[in-house]
C-alpha cells in the first residue's frame, strides 16, 4: 500500500488509528476465517448447498448431488447442518463450495476435495465415478496452500507462497495457461511468476480475478457480460491487469466473482462494481450493464469490509457489522421481508433485522444467503427447498432466520 493511499485511509478513519487498525483487521478476517465469541468461523454457499466451519469442525447441509456435502454415497440431503468426517481429524482452515464440488483448505495447508471430478475439477485423475468424501489432491503434495476457490467444472488454489494453480475444465481459458486446454490435476500459472505473489482468488462460473501484493487485479477466462473489467468481452486466456484500477492508482484488497457481475473493495473502503446489471446487481441504481470497474457512490461514506457477489445479487459489509443488499430478491434470498420474492433491489438497502447482531461474514448462494455474527450467530434467508439453509423445515425465509447448531443437528429461529 502506497503513501499516499495510507494518508487517504488514515483520513477515512478521521485519523483514528485504532479505527484504522480495525478496518483492516476487518477486511483480513471477512472473506476467510472470523473471530466471533464463539470461535473462528467460515460459512460459503453452494448451488444448493452450505459448508460452515465451527472451530475448525465442518458442517455441511443441503442436497449431495454428486458428494458435495461429503457424507458419503448413502446420503442425498442433509436438512441439519452435519459435521462431516475428515481423515485423521484433519483442522480444516478454509473451505469453498460451487454447484458439483466442494474444497477444503487444513491448516496442515493440504487441500482436499470432494463431488463432481467428470471435469477434472477436484484435482484427482479419476473420473469415473464422483467423490463421496474429501479425498486429498496428491498433485499439491510439498505445497502448502492457505486459499482454494470453486468455479463451476474448474478450481484455483492459491499456495501460501502467492502461487496459483488451476485444474479441471478450461473452455475460456479459465485456467490461465494461455490456451484452452484442460488441466486434470492441478498446474501452476506461470504468468503470476512475474508480477509478484497473489494474496487472493475468486471465480465465477467460467472466470477468475486474482488480487496481488501490490493492489492490482487481474482477471482471465470467459470475458460473457464484461464480468473481466476490460470493457469488452472476449476470452481471456492468461491473466490481465484491469487497467481501470492501475490507471487512477487503486489499491485492490479484495473481490468477489458473480455468475454475471463482479465487485471489488479497494484500501479505502471503498466498493466497485462491473459487468451485467441485470435486476440492480451493481447497486448503481437502474440495470445498466458497466463494461469497467465503476465506484459505488452511495457508499462513498462507509469503510467496507467485505464485498460478495453471486447471481444477480451483492452483499456489502461495513464498518460496525451493518449488512447492505441489492439486486435480485431471488426467492428472499437479499433478506427484505416487506418485498417480494422477485422483486429488484436498484441500490444498496440495509438489512434492518440483522443491525443489531452485527455481521462479521457473509456468503450468497444460488438462491440463498447465510451469515455469521461478532458473537457466533448463524442466519439463514431464500430458497430453502433443498435443505440449503439448515433448518428443520423445507420453507423459503423471506426474512433472516437464526439457525442453531446443537451436537451436529441445527433448528432454526425468525430473528
Amino acid at each position: 500500500m502506497g503513501l499516499t493511499t495510507q494518508k487517504e485511509l488514515f483520513a477515512n478513519c478521521e485519523g483514528n488509528w485504532k479505527r484504522l487498525l480495525r478496518f483492516l483487521q476487518s477486511v483480513d478476517q471477512s472473506s476467510d476465517m472470523v473471530q466471533t465469541s464463539a470461535g473462528n468461523m467460515q460459512v460459503t454457499t453452494g448451488r444448493y448447498h452450505t459448508l460452515l466451519i465451527n472451530n475448525s469442525k465442518v458442517y455441511s447441509c443441503g442436497s449431495s448431488l454428486s458428494g458435495v456435502l461429503a457424507h458419503g454415497p448413502e446420503t442425498t440431503q442433509c436438512v441439519a447442518f452435519t459435521p462431516i468426517e475428515f481423515p485423521f481429524s484433519a483442522k480444516v482452515a478454509q473451505v469453498s463450495a460451487t454447484h458439483n464440488h466442494s474444497a477444503f483448505v487444513l491448516q496442515s495447508g493440504e487441500v482436499l476435495t470432494c463431488g463432481d471430478n467428470s471435469s477434472h475439477c477436484c484435482g484427482h485423475l479419476d473420473t469415473s465415478r464422483p467423490i463421496f468424501r474429501p479425498k486429498l489432491v496428491e498433485a499439491l503434495k510439498g505445497t502448502p496452500c492457505k486459499q482454494v476457490a470453486a468455479g463451476m467444472h474448474f478450481t484455483v488454489f492459491l499456495s501460501r507462497e502467492g502461487r496459483v494453480f488451476t485444474c479441471g475444465s478450461n473452455t475460456h481459458g479459465q485456467l490461465g495457461h494461455g490456451d484452452t486446454l484442460d488441466s486434470p490435476v492441478p498446474r501452476a500459472v506461470e504468468f503470476f511468476q512475474s508480477v509478484g505473489p497473489v494474496v487472493q482468488i475468486a471465480t465465477g462460473p467460467s472466470y477468475v480475478l486474482a488480487v496481488t501484493q501490490d493492489g492490482s487485479v487481474y482477471s482471465f477466462g470467459s470475458g460473457s457480460s464484461f464480468c473481466l473489467g476490460h470493457g469488452e468481452q472476449q476470452d481471456e486466456h492468461q491473466p490481465r491487469v484491469i487497467q481501470a484500477f492501475k490507471r487512477k492508482g487503486v489499491h485492490i484488497l479484495r473481490v468477489s466473482a458473480g455468475d454475471e457481475h463482479a465487485v471489488a473493495l479497494d484500501s479505502n473502503g471503498r466498493v466497485y462494481t462491473w459487468g451485467k446489471g441485470y435486476c440492480g446487481a451493481l447497486g448503481h441504481g437502474d440495470e445498466n450493464d458497466k463494461i469497467t470497474p465503476q465506484v459505488l457512490v452511495s457508499l462513498n461514506n462507509c469503510l467496507a469490509v467485505q464485498v460478495c457477489a453471486r447471481k444477480r445479487k451483492t452483499f456489502v459489509l461495513v464498518e460496525g457489522g451493518v449488512l447492505y443488499g441489492f439486486g435480485w430478491m431471488g426467492f428472499g434470498s437479499l433478506g427484505f421481508p416487506d418485498r417480494g420474492a422477485s422483486d429488484k433491489v436498484l441500490r444498496p438497502r440495509v438489512l434492518e433485522s440483522l443491525k443489531p447482531h452485527r455481521v462479521s461474514q457473509v456468503s450468497t448462494g444460488l438462491y440463498h444467503t447465510i451469515v455469521v455474527t461478532e458473537g457466533g450467530r448463524i442466519f439463514g434467508f431464500g430458497d430453502n427447498e433443498r435443505a440449503q439453509l439448515g433448518h428443520d423445515s423445507l420453507r423459503t425465509c423471506l426474512e433472516p432466520t437464526e439457525i442453531f447448531l446443537h451436537c451436529g443437528h441445527s433448528r432454526s429461529q425468525v430473528c
